[in-house]
């Protein structure tokens, strides 16, 4: 086995030497080829106007039902089908863009939040001698740097850790992450280097120490994704595109040639907010749906074959304790082979992600298998101190990976983890396949394909150094004006300023003044997220529409914590609605469907049944003792249950107030069979569960905790003990 290992390393490094050619070659090519990234010049070479402020989205229906005819038409509003709708308006062509849900509603939002190349990918290159598997890896770590260059408030570069727990890995490993960044030539973001044992743990306090060698650290981009997405949108929505979320294709529009051949000419589409219909006429139509692309292929050929094979990867997010605040974790080979990631996100830590076969659906939902899964891994790396509680997971989600088969390749079953742009004898221009980071040479490559085609007039895209929305002012101090401007907290300036980048003071003239002596403006949401209610009012100017597209694009809070979602959902929906006149009927709606898209797609279902009727009470008979007399200091007349006034009742004896309908949620997450009260079994399954790691953070739990050692304190002295007295 040891020589095995041996023979691969060797075998690494000797591939070593190709990819030095490679990347020298590519290097010089590509530095022939761009140059170096320049905003100036990236926006000197578009000649499209761009306006000041995006129109509404009234406003862009209008302009889809009025205009006679489009250059390009684009479906789908995940990063690709955006990065097209881009591409193609500032090489000056009439571009639409249709989406049937929100902006990166899709897998564009629930990405592992990384910029990369993808190292296992070239380690894959060197091994089996792969040269567009080396392509690729080269073409990601270009855009990578590109993306970091045009959205510098929505991604940084982010150190990550590879610990090494075998002598011989140290080797092999350092020298795969060194032709990484020799790869990357002149868009490294940072030189890799090598940690001592006690200088990685320095730096990863929460790692696992024994038979810890070292660790090596190199660097990749991270960024916000859902932001990022909507920011390319917003952006070519100002260079003049017609972009529109909610508006969902029905069928394609065809007419016959000369010739007799069927050709493509546009789309039939439904406002899914009016339910009006109407017809979209362009001279080319790009499908760019990701996993149901061969839905959109079928609208056009019934007999097409499927080329997409979707792939689910969960993530998870913990509390940030879990990791440093600036350094992430690779797993570099994990139980069954997948490589799982451990990084810092938002002042949280995500984890993942898996990778297992999935029906292509609009509402994937995490398991609790994958999400186990998850933990056993991360536990495998955290220090023994450190305990992995099933209860610290706060959200979880599954997106749909649309890896492709290649049609025009020979082997139709191998799966390609580069893009395939393809061109239906109709005309239907397909891009599928790739990843996040490439969208931008995704989209470059489908428009190309698409003059082609089409015969449409455009030059050469000019999307490289292309600033996205918010960019352009944005500075890493922007946040000092922000707080000595407008009286903000300096964490709600920090999070506008990343979020919005030099928008952020659009967002802070709109806050509404707290009444307080600090800070002077910006009311939260919830308490221990910054975000602010004015960031709803312009959400909605960002086009918002439900409160699933607040709570999860335009502010992360689902993504990050369920339950502090659910707490600030009635809070949003009411700012919603008075932006968008929403009715009594319409608001209880919006919170049905807010509440099961976070109960089913962000891990609160599989959360919540942590704790169940069915859940085992596993203690020893010291601790239920224990914790029945705690219940019955709430349960005064031995009911065997207890209520709202019971726990009123107790509080108000330590001089405690905590609001009505606070408590009501607070008995809410214990109560399970929802009958308003909490019984015994159902406090020593709370406990059970907490004891196990299944459930952390019960506010019943400490609440209780609390008030019983208040309580014991205020107990009299008797005097016997007392030593006497007066």
């Amino acid at each position: 086995m040891a020589f095995q290992k041996a023979v691969k390393g060797t075998a690494l490094i000797g591939g070593g030497a190709i990819a030095t050619v490679f990347g020298l070659s590519q290097f010089s090519e590509y530095r022939n080829k761009h140059g170096t990234f320049v905003h100036v010049q990236a926006a000197e070479a578009v000649t499209v106007p761009m306006k000041n402020h995006f129109p509404t989205r009234e406003q862009q229906i209008l302009a889809l039902q009025t205009t006679s005819e489009f250059d390009v038409l684009v479906i789908g509003g995940g990063a690709t089908g955006c990065g097209c709708a881009l591409d193609a308006v500032t090489r000056g062509l009439k571009t639409a863009l249709l989406e049937r849900d929100d902006f990166s509603s899709g897998t564009s939002s629930r990405s592992t939040k990384l910029i990369h190349g993808g190292v296992r990918y070239l380690q894959k290159a060197i091994m089996k001698l792969d040269f567009e598997q080396y392509k690729m890896v080269k073409e990601a770590l270009e855009e990578r740097a590109n993306l970091l260059e045009i959205a510098p408030h929505l991604s940084a570069p982010l150190p990550i850790m590879l610990p090494v727990y075998k002598w011989w890995q140290l080797p092999y490993y350092w020298f795969g992450i060194k032709l990484y960044d020799l790869v990357a030539g002149s868009q490294c973001l940072r030189s890799s280097y090598v940690l001592s044992k006690s200088r990685a743990l320095e730096l990863f306090p929460m790692l696992r120490k024994d038979k810890l060698v070292g660790a090596i650290v190199y660097y990749d981009g991270q960024h916000n994704d859902a932001r990022m997405n909507l920011a390319i949108a917003l952006t070519a929505a100002r260079y003049g595109a017609a972009t529109a979320n909610y508006a969902e294709v029905l069928r394609l529009l065809k007419r016959r040639e000369a010739g007799g051949r069927q050709r493509v000419c546009g789309v039939r589409c439904r406002d899914v907010l009016t339910g009006q219909e109407f017809d979209v006429k362009a001279k080319c139509v790009i499908n760019a749906t990701g996993p149901f692309t061969d839905s959109v292929r079928k609208m056009d050929d019934q007999e097409v074959p499927n080329i997409c094979q979707p792939s689910a990867g969960v993530h998870i997010v913990m509390p940030g304790y879990y990791s440093p605040g600036n350094m992430g974790l690779l797993d570099p080979a994990t139980s069954d082979g997948r490589v799982i990631f451990f990084l810092p996100w938002e002042k949280m830590t995500i984890a993942g992600t898996t990778d297992s076969p999935t029906d292509v659906t609009s509402h994937p939902i995490p398991t609790e298998e994958d999400i186990n899964f998850i933990l056993n891994e991360v536990r495998n790396y955290l220090s023994a101190d450190v305990e992995v509680r099933r209860g610290d997971v706060l959200a979880a989600w599954s997106g749909i990976r649309p890896l492709v088969t290649d049609p025009n390749s020979k082997d139709t079953q191998s799966i390609s983890r580069s893009h395939v742009v393809t061109i239906s004898d109709s005309g239907l221009v397909t891009i599928a396949g790739g990843k996040w980071t490439t969208y931008r040479a995704m989209a470059q490559d489908t428009i190309d394909a698409a003059i082609q085609e089409h015969n449409l007039k455009a030059g050469s895209s000019k999307t490289i150094g292309l600033q996205l929305q918010g960019a352009q002012d944005w500075s890493p101090t922007l946040y000092i004006r922000l707080v000595q401007d407008y009286g903000l907290e300096s964490e709600v300036a920090q999070h506008l300023a990343s979020t919005y980048g030099d928008k952020a003071f659009e967002v802070a003239k709109i806050a509404q003044v707290t009444g307080k002596r600090w800070p002077i403006v910006g009311k939260r949401l919830v308490s221990e997220f910054p975000y602010i209610e004015a960031e709803v009012v312009y959400g909605v100017k960002e086009y918002a529409r439900t409160a699933v597209d607040m709570i999860s694009r335009r502010t992360r809070l689902a993504f990050l914590n369920v339950q502090a979602a659910e707490e600030a959902l009635p809070r949003i929906i009411d700012i919603m609605g008075k932006e968008l006149n929403w009715s009594e009927q319409k608001k209880k709606e919006e919170l049905e469907a807010a509440k099961k898209f976070l109960y089913y797609e962000m891990g609160y279902k599989v959360k919540s049944d942590q704790l169940t009727d069915s859940s085992e009470i596993s203690l020893v008979p010291s601790d239920i003792e224990r914790y029945k007399k705690r219940f019955h200091m709430f349960d005064k007349d031995k009911k065997g249950f207890i209520t709202i006034l019971d726990v009123q009742r107790v509080l108000e004896s330590i001089s405690v107030q905590i609001a009505e309908n606070t408590l009501h949620d607070i008995l809410n997450e214990v109560d399970l069979n929802k009958n308003g009260q909490v019984e015994l079994n159902e406090f020593l399954q709370l406990m059970s569960a907490i004891q196990k790691g299944h459930v952390s953070g019960s506010r019943l739990a400490v609440l209780m905790k609390t008030a019983e050692e208040n309580l014991r304190r205020r107990a009299v002295i008797p005097v016997d003990r007392s030593g006497g007295g007066l």
